[in-house]
């Protein structure tokens, strides 16, 4: 019996420790959707800082309500990639990029990205690839835009159906402005009703790394003789710009 006492005591011990790393240092993403293409991909894992921001309820698991403000509070910077939980539910975690800081004003304008009625400067990188959007494949342009501060990253817009004049959005204080690097296929802050202005308690964390990749469309990562097709190497600890 004093064997089993000892064994639970520190299988105890030892969840206890996972979940404290887990909420207030590190957790592990699994990206399901194309929204963030060409930066992060179908089946992409990648580790999210959890301190970065400072914690919230939403920094454990199954946010329960044991404080209502945010802790030790730090300033995401525009061009971050963030998960956060989606103001509809607050439960579900998306992760796109960080556009528009509390009082800004964000609009497309002829396609273009305005911030403050400043234009986002972007350069051509890749005419005609080939991305997906959902299970399908569509044909988009590689731009990469450059921010005011200096933060750079690659965009897609299609070429057929491109994004083109939205109205203004104003970001409210507290709160921040999302978009998907596959700007036309991403559910984000334009969207208001469903995403919209998300509140600085409903910041998770920072993406970081990428430290495992497999493509489950070709096959299952459980399908040890496809690995060679479905496990890409080359993204194996990258970081995320």
């Amino acid at each position: 019996m004093k064997w089993l006492i000892e064994n639970l005591k520190t299988l105890f011990y030892a969840l206890l420790i996972a979940l404290l790393i887990r909420s207030l240092i590190i957790q592990p993403f699994y990206i399901p959707s194309s929204s963030m293409e060409p930066t992060l991909l179908v089946g992409d894992r990648l580790f999210v800082t959890k301190n970065s921001y400072g914690y919230s309820k939403h920094s454990f698991p199954f946010s329960p309500s044991i404080y209502s403000s945010r802790i030790f509070f730090k300033k995401p910077k525009r061009g971050d990639v963030v998960v956060f939980k989606t103001p509809s539910d607050n439960r579900t975690d998306y992760i796109k990029r960080l556009i528009g800081l509390p009082g800004d004003v964000v609009q497309f304008i002829n396609g273009d990205l305005y911030i403050n009625s400043n234009q986002v400067i972007k350069t051509i990188k890749s005419k005609n690839t080939e991305l997906f959007c959902g299970s399908h494949k569509i044909k988009v342009n590689i731009f990469e835009e450059k921010l005011s501060n200096g933060k750079t990253y690659n965009v897609s817009y299609r070429t057929d159906i491109s994004i083109s004049n939205t109205d203004k959005y104003l970001v409210p204080v507290d709160h921040y402005f999302f978009l998907g690097d596959n700007r036309d296929c991403s559910k984000d802050s334009r969207f208001l009703n469903e995403v919209g202005y998300v509140n600085k308690l409903n910041l998770v964390g920072k993406a970081q790394i990428l430290f495992f990749s497999s493509d489950s469309r070709i096959a299952s990562f459980f399908n040890f003789f496809r690995w060679k097709d479905t496990i890409r190497l080359n993204r194996f600890l990258k970081k995320i710009i």
